[in-house]
C-alpha cells in the first residue's frame, strides 16, 4: 500500500512538472504552477519560509519522502532504473549495499553553498536537482513535444481544424543544450547501473535532506528475528542503503521508495514510529551501538491522496503580425555593455543571485525573447535579445512562473512602466541615411511614445558612395530621436527595425530597474 501510494503521488508529480516545461502557451501554471513554486532551492532562494518549512517537517516527520515523490530529478532516476529492471528479475535485483561516501556528499554541499555566497550561481545551477531537470526537459524533450504538437498541426489543416498549431523550434543556446545533453546522460547511466547514486553522491538537496531524516519520526526498519539474511531487500534497494548483515539502514540515504518493504517474503521490514518501544534485536545505522530493540512488524499506513485535476484549456497563441519594411529574420545580436533582465527582476544582481537556471520562464515566453546565456559569469542563465520578438508590455508570464524570486510577480500596469533598459540609435545603420528612404519603423511601434521622428540636419553619405545634395537641412530625411525618460526597453524598436545584420536602433540593458 505505502509503495502504491508513493509511486502514484511521485507519476504525478513528475507528469505536472514536466508539462511545466512543455507547455509553450503557459495556460497550465495558472493551475499547477505551484508545483514548481515548492521545490526546495527555489523556495531558500525566493525566501519562502512557508515552503521550506513545510519541507523540512516532511522530511522529519516522514523521512526523505520530498525526493522520492516531489523532486522531478529523481523521480526520473527511478523511471530510468525501472525501465532496467523490467529486462529481468537479475536486472531488478542488481544492487548492492554501499558504504556512505561522506566526503563526497559534504565535500559537494560545501562547495554548493561557497558557489550561492559567492553568487557563482552557473555552478549551483549545475548541481541543483529541478533546474538540471528543467533544463533536460526544456532543452531535449520540449523540442520533441512541440515536434508532436506541429505534427498534428499539419494533419489536423487538412480536415480544416484549428485545434492545433505549429511552433517554432529553435536551439536557444547551444552550450545549454550540450549541457543537457550531458546531465541527461551522466545520470541516465548512473540511474541505469546504480539508481539512486547521484542523490547520495553528489546532489546537495539530497545531502541537506538526508541530514534531517536522521532524525525522522517514521523509518524503514529491520527486525533481526525475522529476517533471514536472504539479501533481498539489499538487492532491491536503489539507495544502497540496506546493510542486510547487520540488520541496519543508512537513514540519511533512504529515500522512502518502499522497495524493500514490497520485497521482503518474511516480513521482517515495516515502516514504523521511531520511538516505538524497544527490546529485542533490531539495530539502525545511525545507532549501531549494539542496542535492541522489540521486533517490529509490518505496519499498513492509511493516508488520504489528494486528486490533482488539471482543467487547463490549450489556447492558440498569439501570433506577431508586425512587420514593418522587412521580415523580422537573420539579425546579429548586438554587443550590449549591460544585460537586460525581465520586468519583476529589479535589478542585475537581484536576478543573478536567485535565478537557478530551470528554464521555465525561457519555455513559457511566447515572444522568444528570453534565452540561456552563453557567458561564463552568467551561464545557463536567462537573458533577453529580441532578434525573434519584443517583450511585449502586456505579456507578464515569466514573473508568474517564475518558482526562485529571481523574478518577482508583476502585472501588465506595473510592467508598462518598468524601465529594463534604453535605446540606442546607431546612426552608421540607419536606412534612411543609408539608404535614402523613409522609414520610422521604430516611432511608429514604440509602446510608450519614447521616439519621435524628426528632420535630419547635416550631410551625409548613402550607402554606394552617394552624396547626399539636400545641403545641411534636409526635411525629406527624418530620423529617430530617443527620450530615455519614457524608454521602458521593451525592444520593439530594435525588433522591428529593418536594417540587417545589425540594427541601427538597440536596447542596453540597465542595472537597477527603474520606473517612467
Amino acid at each position: 500500500m505505502l509503495k502504491k501510494i508513493r509511486t502514484a503521488l511521485a507519476i504525478i508529480f513528475f507528469a505536472v512538472i514536466t508539462l511545466l516545461f512543455l507547455d509553450f502557451t503557459g495556460t497550465l501554471h495558472a493551475w499547477l504552477g505551484w508545483m514548481a513554486k515548492i521545490q526546495f532551492l527555489p523556495a531558500v532562494l525566493a525566501i519562502n519560509a512557508g515552503v521550506v518549512i513545510f519541507l523540512v517537517l516532511l522530511t522529519l516527520i516522514f523521512g526523505r519522502l520530498y525526493c522520492s515523490v516531489i523532486c522531478p530529478l529523481g523521480i526520473f532516476q527511478d523511471l530510468v532504473s525501472w525501465i532496467n529492471g523490467r529486462r529481468s528479475r537479475k536486472a531488478r535485483m542488481r544492487f548492492t549495499y554501499s558504504p556512505a561516501k561522506n566526503w563526497l556528499r559534504y565535500g559537494m554541499l560545501v562547495l554548493f553553498i561557497a558557489a550561492l555566497l559567492a553568487g557563482i550561481g552557473s555552478f549551483a545551477a549545475l548541481l541543483d536537482p529541478y533546474s538540471a531537470y528543467g533544463r533536460i526537459a526544456s532543452n531535449l524533450f520540449a523540442p520533441l513535444w512541440q515536434w508532436g504538437s506541429n505534427l498534428l498541426a499539419f494533419f489536423a489543416e487538412r480536415i480544416d481544424s484549428y485545434a492545433f498549431y505549429k511552433t517554432e523550434v529553435w536551439l536557444r543556446s547551444l552550450p545549454t543544450f550540450i549541457i543537457a545533453a550531458v546531465t541527461f546522460i551522466v545520470i541516465a547511466v548512473l540511474a541505469w547501473k546504480n539508481g539512486r547514486t547521484w542523490c547520495n553522491t553528489i546532489c546537495p538537496v539530497g545531502t541537506v535532506l538526508g541530514f534531517i531524516s536522521r532524525f525522522s519520526l517514521f523509518k524503514v526498519r529491520i527486525d533481526a528475528e525475522k529476517c533471514k539474511s536472504c539479501s533481498l531487500c539489499t538487492r532491491a534497494c536503489k539507495a544502497s542503503c540496506i546493510d542486510y548483515k547487520n540488520h541496519s539502514i543508512d537513514h540519511s540515504r533512504c529515500v522512502d521508495c518502499f522497495d524493500c518493504l514490497d520485497t521482503c517474503t518474511h516480513g521482517a521490514i515495516g515502516w514504523t514510529f521511531r520511538f516505538r518501544e524497544k527490546s529485542g534485536n533490531t539495530v539502525t545505522a545511525e545507532d549501531h551501538t549494539g542496542t535492541n530493540t522489540a521486533g517490529l512488524s509490518r505496519r499498513r499506513f492509511l493516508a488520504t491522496g489528494a486528486a490533482l485535476t488539471a482543467a487547463a484549456t490549450i489556447k492558440a497563441q498569439e501570433k506577431k503580425v508586425d512587420g514593418g519594411l522587412a521580415v523580422i529574420e537573420d539579425k546579429e545580436i548586438p554587443d550590449r555593455q549591460t544585460k537586460i533582465v525581465p520586468a519583476g527582476a529589479q535589478s542585475l544582481k537581484n536576478f543573478y543571485q536567485h535565478c537557478t537556471a530551470c528554464q521555465l520562464c525561457v519555455s513559457v515566453c511566447p515572444n522568444q525573447v528570453l534565452r540561456p546565456s552563453a557567458g561564463l559569469d552568467t551561464l545557463m542563465q536567462p537573458e533577453m535579445s529580441y532578434e525573434r520578438g519584443y517583450c511585449r508590455p502586456e505579456c507578464t508570464k515569466c514573473s508568474e512562473v517564475c518558482p526562485a524570486g529571481a523574478i518577482k510577480p508583476v502585472s501588465a500596469e506595473e510592467k508598462s512602466s518598468i524601465q529594463i533598459g534604453h535605446a540606442v540609435w546607431v546612426k552608421e545603420n540607419c536606412i534612411p541615411l543609408t539608404d535614402g528612404v523613409k522609414c520610422g519603423n521604430c516611432a511608429r511601434h514604440c509602446p510608450t511614445g519614447a521616439i519621435q521622428m524628426v528632420p535630419f540636419r547635416g550631410r551625409h553619405r548613402y550607402r554606394g558612395g552617394r552624396e547626399d545634395n539636400t545641403g545641411n537641412d534636409s526635411p525629406e530625411i527624418r530620423i529617430p530621436v530617443i527620450n530615455t525618460e519614457r524608454c521602458i526597453g521593451c525592444g520593439a524598436c530594435e525588433n522591428l527595425c529593418p536594417a540587417r545584420p545589425f540594427t541601427a536602433i538597440y536596447v542596453e540593458g540597465n542595472m537597477v530597474h527603474g520606473e517612467i
